[in-house]
């Protein structure tokens, strides 16, 4: 496993004046597994759609999710689907799972300048997820995948058209996010890119175009406490 990086100090964000974050697993921590619950959803979304025993949904569903950005976005491509269908029973999920965030929420509204959600998923979602949390109060805007035309993250286009929309300086700002690859595009912007990981990230996670590699030197910080990293930077 790669070793977090190093705590921040204040002067490494010291000209950060616009924070974007996405949404699951990175507002809120892998360990509580609510996106296991959307997972599955749309596992039983494919199998319905196509015909497919589970298991063989799964496999189409997550090669989807590799080549396309979403599953989404690999659904529209080979099948028409329609988006809206799909999001609404992909996220019809529980949200009790999740627990406000007090500290959280403090060390968010903390941050100087404006505060983004930037997610592949759905306004609804990220307003659901964000109140659970009791953080929703504390950003400006969310930016979701309707918003990006259903061209989901990593794709440059979706994040020309995030920048272009808030008309965001991106000099001076910092993104957060659990996928390694959706941070190629924010360093080239030139963000501050932040991963976030579980604390057990080997035997959490899967799929390896979701670990750290060696090469990933677009990544300017690991953390797996949302929480501590922020508070730190405002502290």
């Amino acid at each position: 496993m790669t070793q977090l990086n190093r705590t921040p100090t204040k002067a490494d964000f010291e000209n950060v004046t616009e924070w974007v974050f996405d949404l699951d697993n990175t507002l809120y921590p892998h360990r509580i597994n609510l996106f296991a619950q959307i997972d599955k959803n749309m596992t039983s979304y494919v199998s319905t759609l196509l015909q497919l025993e589970k298991e063989e949904a799964r496999k189409l569903q997550k090669q989807y999710y590799l080549d396309h950005g979403t599953t989404l976005q690999g659904l529209m491509i080979h099948h028409k689907v329609d988006p809206n269908d799909f999001l609404e029973k992909a996220h019809a999920i529980d949200y009790s799972a999740l627990m406000p965030q007090p500290d959280l929420g403090a060390a968010i509204k903390s941050l100087p300048g404006r505060k983004f959600i930037f997610t592949n998923g759905s306004v609804r979602h990220a307003e659901m997820t964000a109140r659970a949390l009791g953080i929703l109060d504390h950003f400006d805007d969310i930016f979701d995948i309707v918003a990006a035309d259903f061209v989901p993250k990593p794709a440059a286009a979706t994040y020309d058209k995030f920048t272009a929309l808030n008309r965001l300086d991106t000099a001076k700002a910092a993104m957060f996010e659990d996928l390694p690859r959706n941070l190629k595009v924010p360093k080239l912007l030139g963000m501050r890119t932040v991963l976030l990981v579980p604390q057990n990230l080997e035997d959490t996670v899967a799929e390896w175009w979701e670990r750290v590699g060696d090469d990933d030197d677009h990544i300017d910080f690991i953390s797996d406490d949302l929480t501590s990293f922020l508070s730190g930077l405002t502290a």
